[in-house]
């Protein structure tokens, strides 16, 4: 059963930043026929939206099984087939998000019928969000609506792929495109314009000498590396040599520990980038996205009950970002724990193994027993 939900979910091209309403349709109609109360929320794009389903009575204290229906474009080369049909050779099923993070997704979806099978004493929520993949920006609006859905959670499970071992921390994150205008005319005459590159340029070496100060400290031994980061990752200007360049933007990001706020570790740039406009160019700062880091306490209920249900070491921390920072910043306990490994998302052929999957579910059921007792 897992998987064919499996390849329903697969068979979706749910691609970050398009509309959502094929999966999220399929979904709630399966949820709503195996006894689940489902709510849809839209959210301001207009065009993809946000589920929240319930088995179980929503007014006690229960669990979130969280994930996003998104996927990364499958455009890279290197895929054996189609990416969006599931295909299955021995243990492993080929398929875009099949790792991340649709392997979750079916198995949450494949224990409902049997979680409702009997009356639950505590409820287990389904917590499915849009465009993760592009800085987590649907799930906020999720999160804010939590309130009015449900009893506050015991904990949140965000089923990013851990090879079913419950990750505690991860770190923050916050990018942000830069952008400068200046004016133009022909090289041979650089004093009749503004060089809207070389005006970057300074940006930049700040930027290079922020990351640099960061290496020095504060410093976490959970992470690799055990610093905040910063990078520079594109750069765009110019049309040609001979013409002097008017528009330039750059990507930056931030990789912050907990405790760091990654925003503010951009405000140096910001600062460095509005300087410019004294200069005579004009500036842009556009934030990309932005999430807080997860710092779960491995003394946490939470974080015991994940142990017992996997039976497997607990992870004190990965260096990339979920949702699970934003449940944690909202006031809920939140861990990562999901089925596959991470190297093999966004990559050709992405797989998961039919024994992970197994594990997964199983993992799950464990978790309706206790919400039975």
């Amino acid at each position: 059963m897992v998987e064919d939900i499996l390849a329903t979910l697969v068979g979706f091209p749910s691609v970050v930043g398009t509309p959502n309403g094929p999966i999220t349709d399929w979904i709630v109609e399966y949820c709503r026929s195996h006894g689940a109360v489902v709510h849809v929320l839209p959210g301001p794009e207009g065009d993809r939206a946000n589920l929240f389903a319930t088995i179980g009575p929503a007014d006690v204290p229960g669990y979130v099984l969280s994930g996003h229906t998104d996927v990364v474009p499958a455009t890279e080369s290197g895929w054996s087939a189609d990416p969006f049909t599931l295909r299955g050779e021995g243990d492993r099923l080929y398929g875009r998000g099949t790792t991340d993070m649709k392997g979750f997704l079916a198995c949450a979806l494949a224990a409902l019928p049997m979680l409702a099978a009997t009356p639950l004493r505590r409820p287990l929520h389904l917590a499915f969000s849009y465009d993760e993949e592009a800085g987590c920006r649907g799930v906020p609006h999720m999160i804010a609506e939590l309130p009015k859905l449900c009893a506050k959670p015991l904990g949140v499970l965000v089923g990013e792929p851990s090879g079913l071992q419950a990750v505690l921390a991860h770190k923050g994150k916050a990018a942000a495109r830069l952008e400068v205008k200046g004016r133009s005319g022909h090289s041979s005459r650089p004093d009749q314009g503004l060089n809207a590159v070389h005006a970057m340029v300074g940006v930049l070496g700040e930027a290079v000498a922020e990351g640099r100060a960061l290496e020095a400290g504060p410093f976490d031994p959970r992470f690799a590396p055990p610093y905040s980061t910063l990078q520079v990752g594109i750069v765009t200007g110019g049309r040609a040599l001979n013409v002097i360049p008017d528009h330039c933007t750059a990507e930056v990001e931030v990789r912050a520990i907990a405790g760091a706020n990654p925003r503010a570790l951009l405000e140096p740039l910001r600062a460095r980038l509005g300087a410019l406009e004294a200069e005579g160019f004009s500036v842009g700062w556009s934030e990309l996205s932005a999430y807080p880091a997860l710092a779960l306490s491995p003394e946490s209920a939470l974080a015991a009950l994940m142990g017992e249900l996997t039976g497997r070491p607990l992870i004190e921390a990965v260096s990339y970002g979920t949702e699970a920072g934003l449940f944690q910043d909202a006031g809920h306990d939140a861990v990562i724990c999901g089925p596959g490994d991470i190297a093999r998302a966004h990559r050709p052929d992405e797989f998961i193994t039919r024994g992970e999957l197994e594990a997964c579910l199983a993992m799950i059921l464990r978790l309706g027993e206790r919400l039975r007792a």
